[in-house]
């Protein structure tokens, strides 16, 4: 049976780690500064940006949640974000997705300043990613990274197989696993929707990541004894006798997969905490960058 890999707790270790450090800022009259763009009224997208905002108070830093309608234009968008940028209390920006249809997600992007841009999406932060000289790292991946640390588990050598070759989770991922550092130095597969054969290669990996947005799509049969799975889906699904009608789940068939691995991450209470702890890191990493404390 496996262990369970806990990142609600971790995510708790990282926050008092962190009000430490905001304590011994605000002796200098420096507050880590985070605003939240929220556009038009996504329930989700809510509930993301009152999670940010909550985690933000517990470890002390300055938190804003800027809303605006459903209607706003790309240059009421750059205009706010250019605000931002200039406002020396705020040192990390970032703007809730999805946006609606009229917005322009990389045009925003291209805007946050690059030194405030603590989702880690800007052009500028992936390629000093991928030349091995990170700055600011998208918050899935470094969550998921941060979690295999605190739990002594070294994808060194190992065989990882990634799920999903998307720009917020897949792709940087997998970039930051096969760096010849320590805490990564994998072998490094991605799977995705023109993979013929996915099993074959979940079979054979140490680490398996699912990160596809399939609700169970990985069950024992496909993995080895022994394996560590990290599932970084959250998927609703319908379930009649629940409730409120529905269930959370993840991308992995957590009570088959649990019998063979040696650890496992739960949905919810896995990787989700673990996102938005790096989110407050790198806010906290700005802030310090933006004041010439780091």
């Amino acid at each position: 049976m496996a262990q369970i890999l806990d990142g609600t707790a971790a995510a708790r270790a990282i926050r008092a780690e962190l009000k430490t450090e905001v304590e011994e800022l605000k002796k200098h009259d420096v507050t880590p500064g985070l605003a939240a763009v929220l556009v038009g009224d996504n329930p989700a997208s809510k509930i993301y940006v009152s999670m940010k905002q909550k985690a933000c108070n517990k470890v002390g830093f300055h938190s804003e949640v800027i809303t605006r309608p459903k209607d706003m234009t790309q240059a009421e968008l750059n205009s706010l974000i250019g605000e931002l940028n200039g406002r020396p209390d705020i040192h990390g920006i970032l703007v809730q997705e999805p946006l609606p249809k009229q917005l322009s997600s990389l045009e925003m992007i291209m805007l946050v300043n690059p030194l405030k841009d603590v989702d880690g999406f800007h052009p500028a932060n992936i390629g000093m990613m991928l030349l091995g000289y990170p700055s600011f790292i998208a918050c899935t991946p470094l969550g998921i990274l941060e979690l295999l640390r605190r739990n002594e588990i070294s994808p060194s050598g190992k065989d990882v197989v990634i799920l999903g070759r998307g720009n917020i989770v897949g792709k940087p991922l997998a970039v930051l696993l096969e760096q010849k550092w320590k805490g990564s130095n994998a072998t490094v597969t991605v799977c995705h929707t023109g993979t013929k054969d996915v099993a074959s290669h979940t079979r054979r990996a140490d680490i398996v990541i699912a990160a596809m947005g399939v609700p169970e799509f990985v069950t024992g049969e496909m993995v080895k004894d022994g394996c560590v799975i990290v599932d970084v889906g959250t998927n609703r699904v319908d379930d009649p006798s629940t409730e409120k009608g529905y269930r959370l789940t993840g991308d992995v068939h957590f009570e088959s997969c649990e019998k063979k691995a040696s650890f496992i991450t739960p949905v919810p209470g896995g990787v989700g905490p673990m996102t938005i702890a790096m989110l407050l890191s790198n806010t906290l990493k700005a802030c310090k960058i933006q004041n010439d404390l780091e």
